[in-house]
């Protein structure tokens, strides 16, 4: 059975802070409760096992336990057809038999603190850029970028309920802290202007921002598709992790809006 939720357990709390996916199920119901229609929770029950999932704009979220029966997920799935779908690997073969989903793969990284060049100024970072900015940053990084309202709605949201933080580089670097629930960070829609890319700012920004999230005491990881994992490799940030996320491929990307997690 699947039912929509508002909020969850405290045994469901403590099984979904075990994981990536889990955590930013809570911040985002921490974040927006769930009484909205682009941002809504479900719980899957049955006598094997519990699932849970959170779909937001279209990106699907999926998080359970490894006996949970999968017919009806793949059936949730396959009458919402996000367009971007993140689940367990043991869930990722009865998905992807849904048509038009193609596995993408991609790794976890963790944030390791590395030295900066002479070149880095602190007093460069702007930790409250403007966010119409970060998000012309961004569209020249992220061609599935939601439109323009869209986005500023969800983040600037996210960012007065203090679940995430967005920050620039000489105005020519960005990124964002997704969220940070109970000191485990992460990290996305890393992005370099066009015309500064090659010049070591993202590296070094990324680099200063895993020493200060580690001198807080916080674990950060952010995930990388294959073009860019070599990236993160020469930086330094240690691989931690491999898993195949699923996006259709039977539309272009800025066809649909998505949700931009």
């Amino acid at each position: 059975m699947i039912q929509q939720i508002t909020s969850f357990t405290a045994g469901e709390i403590a099984f979904l802070e075990q994981s990536w996916r889990g955590r930013q199920m809570l911040a985002y119901q921490k974040a927006y409760g769930g009484t909205y229609d682009f941002c809504r929770f479900f719980r899957v029950t049955s006598p094997e096992g519990r699932g849970w999932m959170f779909l937001f704009n279209a990106t699907l979220l999926i998080c359970a336990e490894e006996n949970v029966a999968a017919e009806e997920i793949c059936a949730f799935t396959a009458m919402h057809l996000p367009f971007r779908v993140e689940c367990p690997p043991f869930l990722l073969d009865a998905l992807g038999q849904i048509p038009n989903y193609q596995k993408l793969h991609r790794a976890a990284f963790a944030l390791t603190p590395a030295a900066t060049s002479e070149q880095f100024c602190p007093e460069d970072v702007d930790t409250a850029p403007k966010l119409q900015d970060v998000y012309e940053i961004l569209q020249e990084g992220f061609p599935n970028l939601l439109e323009y309202s869209l986005w500023l709605t969800d983040v600037s949201h996210r960012c007065r309920h203090g679940m995430s933080r967005v920050l620039t580089y000489k105005n020519s670097s960005t990124l964002t802290l997704i969220y940070d629930w109970k000191d485990y960070v992460l990290v996305g829609q890393v992005a370099t202007r066009r015309a500064q890319r090659g010049s070591g700012y993202a590296r070094d920004f990324l680099r200063w921002t895993a020493a200060q999230l580690a001198q807080q005491g916080k674990q950060a990881v952010l995930f990388a598709l294959d073009v860019r994992i070599s990236f993160y490799r020469e930086i330094g940030f240690q691989e931690i992790a491999s898993e195949y996320v699923l996006e259709r491929q039977d539309i272009q990307k800025e066809e649909q809006e998505k949700g931009a997690l």
